[in-house]
């Protein structure tokens, strides 16, 4: 018997709503992670494609590593970039912060030493489509985070700066650094930014 026209797009629509809703464990998306050829977040249950980085935004990043000590003092420092993970046991979560900075000796999920669950700073450059969520649920969900004592939001289309600090537990400091002058004063490494350095090569549109 021949479906009619309707019945079958009706099916095919069903059949792409449930394929949508499947979920999967942290251990199934782990595993199809190291087989992807691009990167997904993981969120309770749920995998979600990221975007790719623009010029910009690869550049502020690798501007920041740079500035980043390995040590100060008898300090030392371990700087993360983008393909390392972060996992987020309270909201059963994996994501790629753009840098990490663990001031201590690090704390892998497992002997692969591919999901780190102690920075003290996170770093996210932010566009158009995430800001938005970089400034609210993940900044929320970074937070459940003992370690986690600082927080950066660079916008890459001029000089700015968002700098969270954590003063209690339920208490942040915001400071918004704008122009080529201003500098950020990070507490949890003892460190000075200027954002004309943070910015070098960064063409604005």
């Amino acid at each position: 018997m021949l479906e009619s026209p309707s019945w079958s797009i009706f099916r095919r629509r069903s059949h792409m709503a449930l394929a949508a809703t499947k979920r999967y464990t942290a251990s199934e998306y782990l595993a199809l992670e190291d087989k992807a050829e691009f990167k997904s977040e993981f969120i309770n249950g749920e995998i979600i494609s990221m975007a790719g980085a623009s010029a910009n935004h690869n550049k502020i990043a690798l501007n920041l590593c740079r500035l980043l000590p390995l040590a100060i003092g008898d300090q030392i420092y371990e700087i993360f970039m983008s393909d390392i993970r972060l996992w987020i046991p309270a909201y059963n979560r994996y994501t790629y912060p753009d840098v990490m900075v663990v001031a201590e000796e690090p704390v892998f999920v497992d002997q692969r030493q591919m999901e780190v669950t102690n920075p003290c700073l996170i770093v996210e450059i932010l566009s158009s489509s995430t800001q938005a969520y970089d400034h609210d649920s993940k900044f929320r969900q970074y937070r459940s985070i003992p370690s986690f004592q600082e927080y950066i939001l660079v916008y890459q289309n001029g000089y700015e700066v968002d700098h969270y600090v954590k003063e209690s537990e339920d208490r942040w400091v915001l400071t918004t650094h704008q122009g080529e002058a201003s500098v950020i004063k990070l507490v949890s490494i003892q460190l000075e930014i200027r954002l004309i350095d943070l910015y070098k090569h960064v063409k604005f549109d």
